[in-house]
C-alpha cells in the first residue's frame, strides 16, 4: 500500500523522531565524513569501468559511480581517494577497511554475501560469463573448446563457473590462472590459451588492449552465468548500505524521469519533477535519515549525469566499446534496472 502525498508528510513526521534517533550515521559514513575522502576500491585498469587515462586521472562507470557518492557525502566527487586492487585482494580490502566502497566488477552470489559478511546495496551491470576467442581459429561454440586451455583471472567466480559448465557437458578443460585482468588478457594475447573467460563487458573491454599487430578477436555469444555486478560495502554499517543504495537508485530514477546533467539545476529550481518535488521538511527528514545533507540526490546526478549518461559515456555508444544497453536498460525500456518507489 501506498499513501497519498497529502498524508506522506504527515505521517512520517509522526514517527521522525524515532527515526532519527534510529538512523544515526553509521561507523562507515563517519569516517568519511571525518577524514574527507571516500575511499574507494577499484580494478588495476579495465577500460571503459575503471582505468587511468593519459593524464593520470581515473575514468569508468564504476568511477563515476564512486564520484557520484563522494558529492552525495562530502559536496564534492573529487574527494575519493583511488585504491586499485587484484579481484583477489578486494574483499581483504574492504573487511579490513582499506577501502569504504568496493565498486570492481563484482558480482552478487550467495556465498560473498552470507561468508564474507558485506552487503551488495544494489546493481550497477547486469551482464554475463562469456568467452574471448581468436577471429581467425574457427571456435564458434563452446564445444569447439573442449581439452582446451583456457585463461581466467584469480579470486573471482569464473573460474568455478568455466569447470562446472565444462563438466556438466562432458568436456574437460584446463584453466590457466592470472593474478589480475591484465595479466589474463595478456597470457591470452601471447597464445598461452585458446580462450580468456570472464564478464562478457570485460571481455570487450580487455579486447581493446590487444596489440595492433593482433587479428581482430570474438566474443562468443554463450553465457554460462549471471553476473550481476554490485556496488560491495562492509555489512557492518546497515546506514552506509542504504545510502550508497539509494545513490544508485537516484541516478536511474533521473533517466526514468528525464533529468540529466545539463537540465538538473533547472529542474531542481522548478520543483515540480518526481525526483525533487519534496517539501524542505520532508528533504531534511530524509537527509538527516541517511546521514547527509539535502539534495544529496541532485549532487550526485550533477557530478556524473543519470545512469544512462553515464552507460553511453564509459561504456556505450560514445565510448570505445560500443556495448549495446541490453539487460541495462531501465525497465520502461524492456531492461531489469527497476527502483523501488520514493514515497
Amino acid at each position: 500500500m501506498r499513501l497519498d502525498r497529502r498524508h506522506w508528510c504527515a505521517t512520517l513526521m509522526i514517527f521522525a523522531s524515532v527515526l532519527v534517533t534510529q538512523a544515526e550515521a553509521g561507523e562507515v559514513l563517519d569516517s568519511v565524513k571525518s577524514r574527507g575522502q571516500l575511499r574507494c576500491g577499484v580494478s588495476e585498469g579495465i577500460p571503459g569501468f575503471s582505468e587511468r587515462d593519459a593524464e593520470g586521472r581515473w575514468r569508468g562507470l564504476d568511477v563515476d559511480f564512486c564520484r557520484a557518492v563522494a558529492a552525495a557525502v562530502l559536496d564534492d566527487p573529487d574527494k575519493v581517494e583511488w585504491v586499485p586492487l587484484y579481484a583477489s585482494a578486494r574483499f581483504p580490502a574492504l573487511q579490513s577497511r582499506k577501502v569504504d566502497l568496493l565498486i570492481r566488477n563484482t558480482s552478487w552470489t550467495l556465498t560473498r554475501e552470507a561468508v564474507l559478511k558485506v552487503q551488495f546495496p544494489g546493481i550497477l551491470y547486469y551482464d554475463g560469463q562469456g568467452f574471448l576467442v581468436p577471429a581467425a581459429a574457427g571456435i564458434e561454440t563452446l564445444a569447439d573448446l573442449a581439452g582446451a586451455t583456457v585463461c581466467v583471472e584469480k579470486g573471482t567466480t569464473h573460474r568455478r563457473n568455466l569447470e562446472t559448465y565444462f563438466a556438466a557437458h562432458g568436456w574437460s578443460v584446463e584453466p590457466l590462472v592470472m593474478d589480475s585482468a591484465p595479466e589474463t588478457a595478456q597470457a591470452f594475447f601471447d597464445g598461452r590459451c585458446r580462450a580468456y573467460t570472464s564478464d562478457a563487458a570485460q571481455l570487450a573491454a580487455m579486447r581493446l588492449l590487444a596489440p595492433a599487430q593482433r587479428e581482430a578477436d570474438l566474443i562468443l555469444p554463450e553465457r554460462i552465468s549471471k553476473e550481476p555486478l554490485s556496488p560491495v560495502v562492509w555489512r557492518g554499517d546497515p546506514e552506509w548500505t542504504t545510502l550508497v543504495r539509494w545513490v544508485l537508485n537516484a541516478l536511474i530514477l533521473a533517466e526514468e524521469y528525464g533529468v540529466n546533467r545539463a537540465n538538473i539545476d533547472a529542474v531542481d529550481a522548478e520543483g515540480t519533477n518526481p525526483l525533487v518535488r519534496r517539501t524542505d521538511d520532508e528533504r531534511g527528514l530524509i537527509a538527516r535519515a541517511l546521514g547527509v545533507e539535502p539534495r544529496w540526490g541532485i549532487r550526485a546526478v550533477r557530478a556524473v549525469g543519470n545512469y544512462g549518461e553515464m552507460f553511453e559515456r564509459n561504456v556505450g555508444r560514445d565510448s570505445p566499446l560500443k556495448i549495446e544497453r541490453g539487460l541495462n536498460r531501465l525497465w520502461t525500456e524492456g531492461g531489469l534496472h527497476y527502483v523501488p518507489p520514493l514515497d
